[in-house]
């Protein structure tokens, strides 16, 4: 007990532990970020399966993480190989809709669905995802811990030590992925222990003997057995998470900057000699533990890193990344960072992230501060400069560790969807000594203890309510309707659907329709209140389709039953609800036009649509509901069908117009694009339009200069506007069915202009405009 008293920092932890604890029970399974990929790794692995070989046409339940070096897999796997977890395929019940990675008005945001399997007491793979979640927590602590032992390396008052370790424990986002089946936890834990052995020795000066032979008796600051834990630290890193490599190049550069203390100039070959011992020490150790899973690498798909067979699975940006765009994506970075949970679509309030960043860009500003005097304290004093030169080396090292973090991040970002402000917390360590750093330099004196402890008191408070107020209700089963919900029901319907021959399944009991009306890129809010008739043994999708008047499905909304959660094989006989649908209407939609709203219910898995059960009204028979009619107004613009569409800064497309939307083969359709040139051109762009079908079939195109080179785009006066008309005949065996028009432009080496968005981002390199119908 005296030892707590003495030692704020073990209050800390055990806040921390708790904390971690309470994501890791709180958060539902497979509902952190890639939890979903990375249990099914442990399992296999815990029942002695081989690695898998990455397989873009199979990929596994790990999908990409198959990728991942696999030492936390195997840890947690050894941990977890007592418990039977072959109710897996039972507990982890995907949700096909779910809108993973985005933010949705309406929800349908559970990457699977949950039952009374996963409440204590814990059973089969649901205990083995609990005991890896706390497990992980407790790795997680050992980060908080290295960074309060990096942070008394810096400085002398225990608040500021303090601040560092809390500023790390209490970042909403660190809490979660702590408390989930994630290799970051041990990435982070391993990262966090190499960096502070590096500054404890960084900040220490050669041993030197005091004996005449002392210029032979030169070593570096660290024995041989703390470099050869070191080397494998390094090697369990490196096997942990690629993130940690460059941990291997800081390791290499501390060794220099030590080996040219000026005070060993004299000594140079003992220090030498010293060097490449430990050099060796280290190494050796490091190269060759995870050398076999490099080497598997490149045998398997001739690429060391692996990065190939991983980009395969996961997907990349349709072109790299420019550093502009990266930036363009620094929001949903920071919210990632601070708290982006569940599939990284449940976020925290606005103010939450807007506070956050607060107390980040003070920091910030602190830092350069810091820097700013330091330069200049080191300038004044520059004959005695080299006394502080361990200290400077510290905080190279803080830097470096995040820049050598930053630079590998910003590769995968140039080349995948990776802008998640949580794959850096393998520098956790280091940022919360910078932060506390840069809040104590610009913090007054007198006020400094009790102002650091109110920002780390914020974050634990932040970090402690948002389990319960964002990620328990964004999974909570939605009520059934009471009576008089049911009695207040706007438009009533009481429309069965059923299979044929079968009693009817589901009855819409009515709905509510915010408007009747819509523009282009408008959203619509649909209500539909629902009753099972039976007890059923499939899985009933919703759909939800805006259709034109040339049965054109232009928007569409398609969800299990209670926005995700309530897939129909949950529902008791005469279970009610009521799902809010939010539907948007793409900004690329024909206007105008007379659209309806049409619903039903379908198997995802085959795609079997149940059928309108009540007699009598005008859709009985059909696997459909026309619910209202819905007019789609034009927005106002200068140019029919406006839009505002960037090709990287040269041209603008501001509207079309088609002749037709419904065609048969061996038809033309004339689509006139109108354009504004944004700038001077020194190049002349071909413009193509194709009708496309499935994969790169194309059915109609046409490609040519504007005004099939009568309008060279080299010529444009900037805000000039061209309206191009374009003539696309269908070829004549183009079979009957929806198609896309894309447009786009190329230069004359075929290289395509990227669209360039508001805030910076380049994104495709092509625009699908209204669909049309190929008629029989």
């Amino acid at each position: 007990m005296q030892i707590v008293k003495r030692q704020p920092v073990i209050w800390l932890l055990l806040a921390f532990l708790i904390t971690g604890a309470v994501y890791a029970v709180a958060t539902p399974l497979f509902e952190a970020s890639d939890e979903l990929w990375h249990y099914p790794m442990v399992q296999h692995l815990s029942r002695g399966g081989a690695l898998p070989v990455q397989d873009p046409a199979n990929v596994g339940p790990w999908r990409q993480e198959a990728s991942q070096p696999p030492l936390y897999y195997y840890l947690m796997g050894w941990a977890t190989a007592w418990i039977d977890t072959s109710d897996m395929p039972q507990v982890r019940w995907l949700n096909p809709h779910v809108d993973n990675g985005v933010i949705t008005p309406d929800g349908n945001t559970n990457l699977v669905v949950h039952t009374s399997a996963e409440n204590f007491p814990w059973r089969g793979a649901v205990l083995a995802v609990r005991l890896i979640r706390l497990l992980s927590v407790l790795m997680s602590a050992g980060t908080v811990l290295f960074t309060y032992l990096t942070a008394r390396e810096f400085f002398d008052d225990e608040p500021s030590r303090l601040a560092a370790a809390g500023l790390v424990a209490f970042i909403p986002m660190f809490a979660f992925i702590s408390g989930a089946v994630n290799n970051d936890n041990l990435a982070s834990l391993l990262s966090a222990a190499i960096l502070f052995i590096l500054v404890r020795i960084s900040g220490q000066r050669l041993a030197v003997s005091s004996q005449p032979s002392a210029v032979a008796n030169y070593q570096l600051p660290i024995t041989n057995q703390q470099s050869f834990a070191l080397g494998l630290l390094l090697g369990l890193a490196a096997l942990t998470k690629q993130s940690a490599l460059g941990l291997f190049a800081l390791t290499g550069l501390t060794l220099i900057a030590i080996s040219l203390q000026p005070s060993a100039i004299s000594a140079h070959s003992a220090i030498v000699h010293s060097f490449i011992v430990h050099c060796s020490l280290i190494f050796i150790p490091a190269l060759l533990l995870p050398s076999w899973w490099y080497y598997r690498n490149l045998t398997l798909y001739g690429d060391l890193l692996g990065w190939n067979a991983f980009i395969a699975v996961l997907g990349k940006r349709a072109a790299p990344a420019s550093l502009l765009q990266l930036w363009g994506e620094r929001e949903s970075f920071t919210r990632s960072f601070w708290g982006l949970f569940g599939g990284v679509n449940i976020p925290m309030s606005d103010w939450i992230y807007t506070a956050l960043n607060t107390i980040a860009l003070v920091a910030l500003i602190g830092l350069a501060l810091f820097i700013v005097q330091s330069a200049i304290t080191l300038f004044r004093h520059l004959p005695s400069a080299t006394r502080h030169s361990p200290f400077a080396a510290r905080y190279l090292l803080l830097f470096g560790h995040l820049a050598l973090i930053g630079y590998g991040l910003i590769q995968w970002a140039t080349i995948t969807w990776s802008s998640q402000g949580r794959l850096i917390f393998s520098g956790l360590s280091a940022i919360g000594v910078l932060i506390a750093l840069g809040l104590r330099t610009i913090l007054p004196t007198r006020i400094r203890p009790l102002a650091l402890a109110a920002i780390i008191l914020f974050m634990a408070a932040v970090t402690v309510v948002a389990p319960f107020a964002f990620i328990a209700p964004a999974y909570a089963d939605p009520p059934a309707l009471t009576p008089d919900q049911i009695a207040a029901i706007p438009h009533r319907a009481n429309v069965d659907f059923g299979a044929p021959g079968f009693p009817a399944e589901m009855r819409l009991l009515g709905y509510s329709l915010d408007s009747a009306f819509a523009t282009p890129g408008s959203q619509l809010t649909l209500i539909l209140y629902w009753q099972s008739l039976v007890a059923m043994d499939r899985d009933w999708s919703v759909f939800v389709h805006v259709i034109d008047e040339n049965q054109i499905v232009v928007a569409q909304r398609d969800t299990f039953p209670g926005l995700g959660l309530m897939p129909t094989r949950k529902w008791e006989v005469g279970r009610t609800l009521a799902d809010t649908y939010v539907t948007t209407i793409p900004p690329t939609t024909y206007a105008p036009s007379e659209a309806a709203i049409e619903i039903g219910l379908y198997d995802y898995a085959t795609g079997d649509r149940l059928l309108v059960a009540t007699e009598g009204g005008p859709d009985a028979g059909r696997d459909a509901l026309t619910l209202s009619p819905l007019a789609i107004a034009a927005n106002p613009g200068s140019a029919p069908n406006p839009q505002s569409f960037n090709f990287g800064g040269q041209i603008e497309l501001i509207g079309y117009d088609m002749d037709r939307r419904a065609l048969s083969p061996g038809e033309s359709l004339t689509l006139t694009l109108h354009w504004r040139g944004l700038k001077p051109m020194a190049k002349n762009y071909s413009v193509f339009a194709h009708v496309r079908g499935a994969g790169e079939t194309l059915w109609g195109q046409s490609d040519s200069w504007p005004l099939d080179g009568a309008a060279p785009t080299a010529a444009w006066a900037p805000n000039q506007i061209v309206a191009d008309i374009r003539v696309l005949p269908l070829k004549f065996d183009t079979p009957p069915g929806v198609y896309d028009v894309e447009v786009g432009l190329y230069d004359e080496r075929g290289v395509r202009l990227q669209l360039l968005l508001p805030d910076g981002r380049l994104t495709d390199n092509f625009v699908y405009l209204s669909k049309i119908r190929v008629l029989p």
